[in-house]
């Protein structure tokens, strides 16, 4: 099977988590447009969506899917995504398409975290994937600074500016070997928007297409503190 194909075996088993009357969180990607596009079939069970960036709204409202606020939501069952990395564990590398900041907002809201992905996704070690962080243009060489202090190799993502007018650091060669710490550490800095690395809104479930058909993962939950 082709990697689109895979795409598309997810996104259609992704249907399955629709939970039918509540308000859906929908991602960003090649991979949630295929879920979009499965979706179709079920919008009138649902009562509205809210998104993580202005084209999958596009594609929301073009199946007649009413789009909300955030900020007129308090809470959602579901959360439905993709990832350009996931560990066993359920923590992602994410914002491949820009769209990291409002997909964390979205993944906050949720109750549960669905990733869809193809089986390249699933690694042991996060990070072969360069890490992409939003930054506010004024802070790039201080951010840059910092990554290359950690032994990155951080490269500014040319012609793209996020939904949010910020601009995305790529970071090459890390290995996150302890995405919680990272994430709290990388978010502190001035000028950091968000890091997409997605330790404290790991998944739930991930769905990995395989050749063989759909592989699900189930995640346990994090320990509660001591």
């Amino acid at each position: 099977m082709t990697q689109d194909e895979l795409k598309a075996l997810v996104g259609q088993a992704a249907v399955e988590f629709v939970v039918s009357g509540q308000i859906l969180g929908v991602g960003t990607g090649s991979t949630v447009n295929k879920f979009i596009d499965a979706l179709a079939a079920r919008r009138d069970h649902l009562a509205g969506a809210v998104s993580s960036s202005e084209e999958t709204s596009a594609r929301l409202r073009a199946i007649g899917i009413r789009v909300l606020d955030a900020n007129d939501v308090q809470s959602i069952p579901v959360y439905i995504d993709g990832a350009d990395e996931i560990d066993h564990s359920g923590h992602m590398i994410k914002g491949g398409g820009a769209a990291l900041t409002r997909e964390k907002i979205v993944a906050d809201l949720a109750e549960r975290f669905i990733c869809i992905a193809d089986e390249s996704k699933l690694v042991d070690v996060l990070g072969a994937y360069p890490l992409p962080v939003e930054v506010i243009p004024m802070a790039l060489g201080q951010v840059s600074r910092r990554f290359e202090a950690m032994g990155g190799k951080p490269k500014t993502r040319r012609g793209i500016v996020t939904d949010n007018g910020h601009t995305i650091i790529d970071v090459h060669g890390l290995a996150i070997t302890e995405p919680l710490a990272m994430e709290d550490e990388i978010n502190q800095w001035p000028g950091v928007v968000t890091v997409g690395i997605f330790g404290r809104h790991r998944a739930s479930v991930c769905l990995l297409g395989t050749p063989s058909g759909v592989r699900r993962i189930d995640f346990l939950p994090a320990a509660a503190p001591a």
